[in-house]
Formats: C-alpha cells, sequence, structure tokens
C-alpha cells in the first residue's frame, strides 16, 4: 500500500493513512506482564508460585514454590496461560507468580 492509500481504522473510527495505520498496529499490541516483584515477563519463561493456590474445578491445591514451565500471555496484563500436569486451561493471575 502506498501513503495515498487510505484504511479505516475501527478504534478511532476515521479514515487515516496506510502507512500511519499500519505504525499503529506495531507499537499497540505490545502488553506488558509484570510478576509479583515487577519482572517483566514473556512468552516461554518459567515461574515460581508465591503461596497456595486452591485451582477451581479441578479439586487440587497447587503448593507455594511449585514450578510452572513455559507460560503464554494473554493479551491481558494480569493473566498468564499456564500448562501444569493433571490441570488443562490454566490460568493464573500474574500478581501469584515470581520469574524464575
Amino acid at each position: 500500500m502506498s501513503d495515498e492509500d487510505y484504511v479505516y481504522d475501527e478504534a478511532s473510527g476515521e479514515w487515516v493513512p496506510a502507512g500511519q495505520a499500519a505504525a499503529a498496529v506495531d507499537t499497540g499490541d505490545a502488553v506488558e506482564v509484570r510478576d509479583s516483584v515487577g519482572n517483566l515477563l514473556q512468552d516461554g519463561d518459567q515461574v515460581t508460585l508465591i503461596k497456595d493456590l486452591t485451582v477451581k474445578g479441578a479439586g487440587q491445591t497447587l503448593k507455594r514454590g511449585t514450578l510452572i514451565k513455559s507460560i503464554r500471555l494473554t493479551g491481558d496484563p494480569q493473566e498468564i496461560d499456564c500448562k501444569y500436569d493433571g490441570i488443562k486451561g490454566l490460568v493464573l493471575r500474574a500478581e501469584f507468580v515470581r520469574k524464575r
């Protein structure tokens, strides 16, 4: 697309130049997720639980110090998606984990 082309921006409800819209997409998708002590989390990081958590629907309690491997960011700055043995679709709040 050239700068003469215009694209409709749904967020603002206006027609903007294509070059400006592409630049906004590149900078707008970055969500910072921080753990309980302020470390920046990224996809694939390992985290440790800082307190005992009862998992709703699984009938289990994850103990303090449990290692969670290979997290994924969800786009919400307070939630991370995790894999753990025996629990499918585990989502944890970032305030209860510490980066390892």
